[in-house]
């Protein structure tokens, strides 16, 4: 069988963090297999879009739909479809990146746990250091150990929020090798700013917030 064709929409999808708007009122449509760049000024609501894609946060205003072979998920089940990695994620520091990645997976239910975890390891490059507790991890190893938790569950939409920060060019490659091949029969969102990753991507949706400087 198939993997499902994921489809992701939004109408008029806008967010308030009190009075202030972090997200200008967005109408798209995005869908897999291929990768989609959400760009825009810092603080033009990038982090804030993929929150709601993921289902961790409801927008103000508007809606979303994240589709699998046509049949619409809900908000609260897009976790189980949906890897998302985030520069807020952290880690239990006295844990190795093994150990968080294997609780991870267990708190998920996820079946075979262990194949996962190794397998989510090697796509980052991250076996070397399986047994290293996290507390001792630079700000790139702990970025890539951001990465495995995102493929953990081997999700079909993975959504990568700032994925080069902290890492050097190998980690960098990293992400690209990550985007390449979940590409090709997933759906890839970056919200990014930095070339080298909007060239990754086929389409791009870049939102008009005013950003720091210009709050709305």
């Amino acid at each position: 069988m198939s993997a499902p064709a994921p489809r992701l929409a939004g109408a008029d999808v806008l967010h308030r963090y009190g009075a202030r708007v972090a997200l200008r009122a967005l109408t798209f449509e995005m869908a897999g297999p291929g990768t989609v760049a959400v760009t825009g000024a810092n603080g033009s609501g990038k982090s804030t879009l993929l929150r709601i894609l993921t289902g961790l946060l409801r927008p103000t205003k508007g809606s979303t739909v994240l589709e699998l072979r046509g049949e619409a998920i809900a908000p609260r089940e897009r976790r189980r479809f949906v890897g998302l990695a985030t520069p807020e994620l952290s880690f239990y520091e006295e844990f190795t990146a093994e150990e968080n990645l294997r609780f991870a997976a267990q708190a998920r239910g996820l079946a075979d746990a262990q194949t996962l975890v190794r397998d989510a390891l090697a796509k980052t490059g991250l076996s070397p250091r399986a047994g290293d507790r996290v507390a001792g991890f630079s700000s790139g190893l702990k970025q890539r150990l951001r990465l495995a938790f995102a493929v953990l569950h081997r999700p079909t939409v993975l959504m990568l929020d700032e994925p080069g920060a902290h890492l050097d060019a190998e980690g960098r490659a990293v992400v690209e090798r990550l985007v390449i091949e979940h590409a090709t029969t997933g759906l890839v969102v970056l919200a990014t700013n930095e070339p080298q990753e909007m060239e990754l991507a086929q389409r791009r949706i870049e939102l008009s917030g005013g950003g720091l400087d210009r709050p709305s």
